[in-house]
């Protein structure tokens, strides 16, 4: 199991001729089995940590470790199978395909890594309560059914670390308490270490630990 140290990562982005800093110097350790949860205001960096801690994007100082494992160097290929093989990912906008079956969407990640793991994507529908819309497509899904199918598919490939952005933006209350509850538990019975990003009190009080952004850096903790 996965422990990710960042150690004085910083971030910026060129907005023009200028350059805007998001994060300046995050030292943050995960554990394994962790469950932290990343709160801060909008532009306050939290969806660029997670972008940083998913390999997605590179800082550009500071560095980043997976089990001792520095990132400097890595390419592009390198990280991106590093990400099939040890993250899952939830989304808000689901980013699922719509000319796919709830189940061919569960199981794409599996199929991009070469592996056949459509009996394990039957599996994890039905453990989110999707087992009777597996022929379904995306668009005759509620908001709280593509967010059971995302959370699925961010399983299917057993990873290390679910990375969550803000998995229940777009959803009502009663929805959004399931969907967090889903999350939690699957991702504690399966021993998985669990990072989300949300502007929820209510969503950041659940989670084990809470690391507040503030103008790009951690404020509290």
């Amino acid at each position: 199991m996965a422990k990710i140290v960042l150690q004085s990562v910083s971030k910026s982005y060129r907005v023009g001729k200028s350059a805007v800093e998001v994060l300046r110097g995050i030292d943050l350790e995960i554990q394994s089995q962790d469950c932290l949860a990343v709160t801060g205001a909008s532009g306050s960096g939290k969806t660029t940590l997670l972008n940083l801690i998913g390999g997605m994007d590179r800082a550009d100082a500071g560095d980043i470790l997976w089990d001792g494992q520095s990132w400097k160097g890595k390419s592009l290929g390198d990280l991106s199978r590093w990400r099939a093989n040890r993250l899952g990912f939830v989304f808000q906008a689901y980013h699922l395909l719509d000319e796919l079956t709830v189940l061919e969407n569960t199981a794409l990640p599996a199929r991009l890594a070469r592996r056949d793991r459509i009996q394990e994507a039957e599996a994890l529908l039905d453990s989110v309560g999707l087992s009777h819309r597996l022929d379904h497509r995306p668009s005759e899904l509620s908001g709280g059914e593509k967010q059971r199918c995302v959370i699925a598919r961010a399983l299917i490939n057993n990873p290390d670390v679910v990375l969550a952005d803000e998995p229940t933006g777009n959803l009502d209350r009663e929805n959004s308490d399931s969907i967090l509850k889903l999350l939690l538990d699957l991702t504690s019975e399966r021993q998985k270490s669990l990072v989300l990003v949300t502007h929820d009190p209510i969503i950041a009080a659940a989670a084990k630990r809470r690391v507040h952004l503030v103008d790009g850096k951690i404020s509290e903790s």
